[in-house]
Parts: structure tokens; C-alpha cells; sequence
């Protein structure tokens, strides 16, 4: 990783900061959440424009973690939805095997939200993943090229409001 490629000159009225101070202080919180992953019940939601380095990051955070004997499950959103909707349709029990890991191991990183196909099914699949997680305290990072709001549009205001409450923006 390195901050040579964010400009350190021109301030964001929304942020009030540079690109690179921006990153640093994303770069620090992805340093502490592994610092203190045993200790610390955190989750993170990384969200902006594409190419800014999101699955990036949640890749660093995951090679970390696996280094240190946790589990990490690194999905994608069609993934995550595949895998629930058959296992729910009982059609391969494997699928049911990989949905317990899913609700089930150290970190699960859910990358590009907002890329599935949206449905009753998709809204009620992620709250239950969200509020499982959060219950047994399972550590998620979930990226997304939405802005809140748009997430708020997209996955309703019960499930945002999780994620709001609970998650590291």
C-alpha cells in the first residue's frame, strides 16, 4: 500500500481533507481492526466510486487474518445471494454447508453490494446475515460503490440502519 498516489493538495469540502490524509486515516482504522480483532467486535463498510482501492483493502485485512490462524470467507454480493437462495431451496448440500460458514467463520468480507440482482428475498437474506453476524459477534466487511444514501434506497432503512449502528464507515 502506498499514499504516494493520493494528492495531498486539494481539500474536500465533504471530508475536509486530502485525498492521501483521507487515506490515511482509512488506512489506520483497516491497522486497527486487525490489531484488535480478538479483542474488539468491529465490523467496517468501505463505499465510494470504483478503483479507489476497496477490495484492495478487505484483501489486505483478509491475508492479515488468515495469517494468524482466523477464517475469512471473501464473497462476492451475487455470491453471498446464490449461495443463501440455494441453500434455502435445499438444492446442493454443500450449499447449506457453505451458508453455515457463511453466518459462521472469523471475518466475512461481502464485496461489491449493490451488484446482485435486488429482490424481497436479497433484503431479507442480507438483514439476516447482518443481524446473525452481529448477534455472535462475527466480524463482516462489506464494500460497496453506493453512497448511504443510495444503500438506504437500494436495501431499505432496516438494514442500513444495522449497518450504520454497527459498522466502521
Amino acid at each position: 500500500f502506498s499514499f504516494r498516489y493520493y494528492d495531498d493538495t486539494v481539500v474536500d469540502p465533504k471530508t475536509k481533507m486530502t485525498s492521501r490524509r483521507n487515506m490515511q486515516y482509512i488506512y489506520d482504522t483497516c491497522q486497527d481492526f486487525v490489531r484488535n480483532f480478538d479483542t474488539d467486535f468491529n465490523n467496517l463498510l468501505f463505499y465510494g466510486n470504483s478503483g479507489l482501492g476497496k477490495t484492495f483493502l478487505s484483501h489486505c485485512i483478509a491475508k492479515e487474518l488468515l495469517g494468524t490462524a482466523h477464517t475469512v470467507l471473501y464473497l462476492t454480493a451475487y455470491e453471498l445471494f446464490d449461495i443463501l437462495g440455494k441453500a434455502m431451496h435445499n438444492e446442493d448440500e454443500d450449499f447449506g454447508a457453505s451458508a453455515e460458514h457463511i453466518l459462521d467463520c472469523d471475518l466475512l468480507i461481502i464485496d461489491d453490494l449493490g451488484t446482485e440482482l435486488s429482490s424481497a428475498f436479497t433484503l431479507s437474506r442480507l438483514n439476516l446475515c447482518i443481524n446473525e453476524r452481529f448477534i455472535n459477534r462475527r466480524a463482516t466487511i462489506i464494500s460497496t460503490n453506493f453512497g448511504v444514501a443510495e444503500l438506504e434506497t437500494h436495501y431499505g432503512e432496516r438494514n442500513i440502519s444495522r449497518i450504520l449502528s454497527s459498522y466502521t464507515l
